[in-house]
């Protein structure tokens, strides 16, 4: 891969992080309920996911899941329904006040604190099983490959790319969440803030639910 191809992808990973979806929910719910750095391990599942998701282009798999109808249908709806049951259980998420004005200690005292593996799965679930971004992988990673050169070598650049723009901007979303958000510490603002997160996730499950193969 020529540098200036590169380059071209490098700026449109930054357009792929930034754009808001059910990663950047993810990193802002995990943001509010665990701190940052507790929260920020998140981030590795859901690049974990990305990279599952390139594997899985770079083996030929991604044509199956595009082009069959039982493929495609099996996994977006799993993924629909994992997005629901995330948006169900952070509804459901306890109301108690955050502790303490420390925003890395930001999370609630009632609900448990779920664990490094925990957070890790959370985050590899919601961009492995999204059939949305197998589609979109398909269609725009082959446009940045040269057949000329190793394969192997110029997929392990676009997953460390997207990784490192990843890494950078989810690590935006969870700070601002367990910084600014993490500041409301009445029981009704961490009501209102979990019932906010959990639509969110709910609408993200109802737009992948309504995606369709072109």
């Amino acid at each position: 891969m020529d540098f200036s191809v590169w380059l071209a992808f490098f700026a449109a990973s930054w357009a792929i992080s930034l754009s808001p979806g059910p990663g950047a929910v993810a990193a802002m719910s995990a943001g509010l309920s665990h701190g940052f750095w507790h929260g920020y391990v998140l981030t590795f599942g859901l690049i974990l996911g990305i990279v599952t998701q390139l594997l899985v282009v770079a083996l030929g798999l991604g044509v199956l899941i595009a082009a069959s109808s039982a493929v495609f249908t099996a996994v977006k709806w799993a993924g629909v329904a994992y997005l629901v049951w995330l948006g169900v259980q952070q509804w459901r998420a306890g109301a108690s006040p955050i502790a303490g004005p420390d925003a890395d200690s930001a999370r609630t005292v009632a609900s448990p604190r779920s664990s490094p593996r925990e957070l890790l799965l959370r985050g590899w679930i919601i961009n492995a099983v999204n059939p949305k971004g197998t589609v979109f992988m398909l269609a725009v990673v082959p446009q940045f490959l040269d057949p000329a050169q190793p394969l192997a070598l110029q997929y392990a650049l676009i997953g460390a790319t997207l990784a490192f723009t990843d890494l950078v901007v989810m690590a935006g979303y969870t700070l601002l969440a367990a910084r600014v958000l993490g500041s409301l510490r009445s029981p009704a603002h961490r009501r209102w803030l979990n019932r906010a997160f959990g639509s969110l996730f709910v609408a993200a499950g109802v737009l992948l639910a309504s995606f369709k193969r072109n």
